[in-house]
């Protein structure tokens, strides 16, 4: 039986700044936040025996690649650390968290860095789109869009209402119900923004269509970020614990998740005639993330960080985590179950569209939030009571998936 892996914590970077403009680059902004993550845990850095990087196109945004040479500099001990690098997209950050998990549980360390980082401001929308662009299939696809991931997920949307139908005023309520939360959290991108009811509706001058019927407030924004967690083994943890004279346990990965399908979006989408959920195989990852963590359903979290790239991707993890029905995502939304303070509130720190989508460090941000949540550490933006949260990570057109379960003991 493999060893289970702990979260001591972690720290991420404010994501409404634009390092750019304030003359820093990936290099400072690594070196910023692992000290605070360090600091926060109150962890040695000589203790770290390996780290993971989620980093998705530094190439294309920064010319630079080998990020793992970056991060063996943030501290003196850690000159010959063994650091490996992943991508998967959007999902990148969760790669590198399945790699640091594998490298505990094998034996192979006792305590793991994992880093996701991007910056993405530093580009032209339209370059950012273009690099961005590169997680969907080459000269293959969606060769007309000018903003291609906006146009993929306009196309999923298209073929959910043709199976079930679809309201879009139940979007634009995920919308305003992430944005309205980020306003509680102190590193969301969007939390000083003033929005007004016209602003979720079918205006088009103050909301405009970015693809289709997907409008601005239906897509997450364009972040520079950077998250960092510190996982260890069971023992590791306790240690750490008795060191620090702390009486209560870590918050552990209970359970986990993982998928990949074709790059493709067009051999995934089933045919508009087709019944039940449209990704089977992101129930499939949920699913195994829930049995591994000893849950029966969804209803037995108390939070759920999902990936809301665009509202339309929210929608339908609300269905794929078995919260509603096939085609019956809207109820969820209209009984107010997603809402802070709701039956089972998703995305409380406003999630992608509030918060910000600094690619590669999205998944790790999300683990953090969770280990957040269970610690009760997550400020204005607290669950209050929970014990068990779920994150859903995905990359592409839902070509990598991976969902994790955090929770107490």
């Amino acid at each position: 039986m493999s060893r289970q892996v702990m979260i001591l914590g972690g720290a991420q970077s404010d994501f409404a700044r634009h390092w750019q403009r304030e003359g820093s680059d990936l290099a400072a902004e690594m070196q910023r936040v692992v000290q605070q993550g360090l600091q926060a845990c109150a962890l040695p850095a000589a203790q770290v025996q390996a780290a993971h990087v989620g980093n998705f196109a530094a190439e294309l945004f920064c010319h630079q690649g080998l990020l793992g040479g970056l991060l063996a500099r943030c501290e003196p001990s850690w000159n010959e650390l063994p650091i490996m690098r992943h991508e998967a997209a959007c999902a990148s950050g969760s790669m590198a968290i399945l790699a640091a998990m594998a490298t505990i549980e094998s034996g192979r360390a006792e305590c793991v860095c994992v880093l996701g980082i991007e910056q993405m401001r530093n580009v032209s929308g339209e370059q950012a789109a273009a690099n961005l662009g590169t997680a969907a299939w080459h000269g293959h696809e969606a060769q007309d869009a000018k903003y291609l991931w906006p146009y993929m997920f306009e196309q999923i949307r298209q073929r959910y209402a043709e199976q079930h139908g679809l309201d879009s005023i139940y979007l634009q309520r995920i919308a305003e119900i992430n944005l309205g939360n980020a306003r509680r959290n102190p590193l969301a991108q969007t939390r000083d923004w003033q929005l007004q009811a016209e602003h979720f509706a079918a205006n088009d001058e103050f909301n405009p269509r970015v693809e289709g019927e997907l409008r601005r407030r239906d897509c997450a924004q364009i972040s520079d970020g950077c998250a960092v967690v510190f996982l260890c083994s069971a023992e590791f943890a306790r240690q750490h614990a008795q060191r620090l004279g702390r009486q209560a346990g870590y918050p552990a990965i209970l359970g986990w998740g993982q998928r990949s399908s074709p790059l493709p979006l067009a051999e995934k989408l089933p045919p508009a005639s087709a019944p039940g959920l449209m990704f089977p195989h992101l129930q499939s990852t949920i699913g195994d993330a829930l049995q591994r963590a000893g849950l029966q359903d969804a209803w037995q979290l108390d939070v759920i960080e999902t990936h809301d790239c665009f509202t339309i991707s929210e929608y339908l993890a609300l269905e794929h985590f078995g919260l509603a029905p096939a085609g019956k995502g809207w109820q969820r939304i209209e009984d107010g179950s997603i809402e802070l303070g709701g039956r089972l509130p998703v995305n409380p720190g406003g999630g992608l569209i509030g918060g910000g989508h600094p690619v590669g460090a999205t998944g790790v941000r999300m683990l953090l939030d969770a280990w957040r949540q269970v610690e009760g550490k997550a400020g204005d933006y607290q669950v209050e009571g929970a014990r068990r949260a779920a994150c859903l990570n995905i990359g592409g057109s839902f070509s990598a998936v991976a969902s994790f379960v955090v929770g107490q003991n």
